[in-house]
């Protein structure tokens, strides 16, 4: 199976950078999702991967083959890559079976389409026609069909974005279960930070033309690289703060733990998940607080305080008693992440 190495790729459309000398490297057999808000420039890069797009400069390698950089392109139909768009994209007048099989070209394909529509998770729909499908079955037929000729790689642009939130999340435990069966290599464009924490070994995260982090999931999320990351891919607490010299920082609450060390007399934030925040249980006091509201998700419920000017998110898990106007006393049992 095949890397893919991005490096320093730049892009623009109308004097206006969509790329910005961004680096993007993928492991062998992984899945990596590139998060970023709409317009941030994840589906351009996606297309120049797939080479449906020609880069200003930079280099894309998949496998031990260079496909663009140093006078070297190759067309797409030489990168050996399968691309899921956004919307299934099936021939209305093919059936299942000859929609799969069309990326085959006249090979054999005896067993082939049986077996990939059963690691789709349809089996017996060879011979029903796309309009007979949900929109979910014929997300899951476009997967087969970018997996029919075997590709090194698979790219995915945003493929469950139309699906309601249920079947979503169905449809894509299955789509990506198909796709690490095969051993491919897959990049998924998503703007759904659920989605791509889900599924993906890597999250690379679009900002400003470029990639501003990659990391593994947990390590976007509980560490990430600037304040705008933490923004961007949960919800936040912040405190102003100032460093200490050690790894705590003094606020308006007192001083508080940070996860990494600050410079003595140095202004900035601490941010705070709400999951590090309770009502409940051990944990150094942070402060009393009014409760402004409660909404309850059944999974968990989030609860919004105010102390003085200090807006509050608190996560818990279940049901709690709480409601608007109770006094609170909120505790912090992770240490923030202080930024400059």
């Amino acid at each position: 199976m095949s890397s893919i190495e991005v490096g320093g790729l730049t892009m623009r459309f109308a004097d206006v950078p969509v790329l910005r000398d961004l680096d993007l490297h993928v492991q062998t057999s992984t899945v990596t999702a590139i998060l970023g808000s709409s317009g941030s420039g994840k589906s351009t890069l996606l297309r120049c991967i797939a080479g449906l797009l020609r880069p200003e400069a930079g280099s894309i390698t998949i496998g031990s083959a260079v496909v663009f950089g140093d006078g070297v392109w190759v067309p797409p139909e030489r990168r050996g890559i399968g691309l899921v768009p956004q919307e299934g994209s099936l021939f209305p007048h093919l059936t299942v079976g000859a929609n799969v099989s069309y990326g085959l070209r006249g090979r054999d394909t005896s067993g082939r389409i049986e077996h990939l529509l059963d690691l789709v998770g349809l089996p017996g729909t060879a011979n029903m026609r796309p309009h007979e499908l949900s929109g979910g079955m014929q997300q899951r037929v476009a997967v087969a069909r970018a997996l029919a000729p075997s590709p090194h790689v698979v790219l995915l642009d945003e493929p469950f974005s139309a699906l309601d939130a249920g079947l979503r999340d169905d449809v894509r435990q299955d789509v990506f279960a198909a796709i690490r069966a095969t051993g491919a290599t897959a990049i998924l464009v998503t703007h759904d930070q659920e989605e791509a924490f889900a599924v993906a070994d890597q999250v690379a995260v679009m900002m400003d033309a470029t990639i501003a982090q990659q990391a593994p999931p947990a390590d976007v999320y509980l560490t990430p690289a600037s304040l705008d990351i933490a923004r961007f891919v949960g919800d936040t607490v912040i405190v102003q703060a100032r460093g200490t010299g050690s790894n705590t920082a003094t606020s308006d609450f007192g001083d508080l733990p940070a996860h990494n060390p600050t410079r003595a007399g140095e202004s900035g934030v601490l941010v705070f998940r709400p999951e590090d925040l309770q009502i409940t249980g051990d944990g150094p006091v942070l402060t009393r607080a009014a409760v402004s509201t409660v909404n309850y998700h059944g999974h968990d419920t989030v609860v919004a305080a105010r102390a003085g000017e200090q807006e509050l998110l608190i996560r818990v898990l279940g049901r709690q008693s709480v409601k608007a106007g109770d006094e609170v006393t909120v505790r912090v049992t992770r240490p923030g992440i202080f930024f400059r």
